[in-house]
């Protein structure tokens, strides 16, 4: 029996990778979102939002300071390239 690889969600309050401990969204959970949310760019950019506003919350409710620059870059920065991505393979 093979066993079934372990998803990539987040651990809070820290919003590390329960998987591979990475701040989440690691690699593999951006991976995993553009294929969930695939052709619905702007509901995974909402769901990508809401997080990072729960791992703002979450920072400052353990008493921490969270730079916003970081978390913007973090949970959606990467988005646009998995888009240009996207449409560039359409070419």
């Amino acid at each position: 029996m093979k066993a079934q690889p372990r998803p990539h969600l987040p651990m809070r309050p820290a919003w590390l990778c329960r998987n591979c401990a990475a701040p989440w969204p690691c690699g593999p959970a951006q991976l995993d979102l553009v294929a969930e949310f695939y052709g619905h760019s702007i509901a995974l950019a909402f769901y990508l939002a809401s997080s990072m506003q729960e791992a703002v919350d979450d920072m400052y409710g353990l008493g921490g300071c969270p730079d916003l620059a970081v978390m913007h870059s973090r949970f959606l920065g990467w988005l646009s390239l998995a888009r240009r991505s996207r449409r560039d393979n359409r070419r």
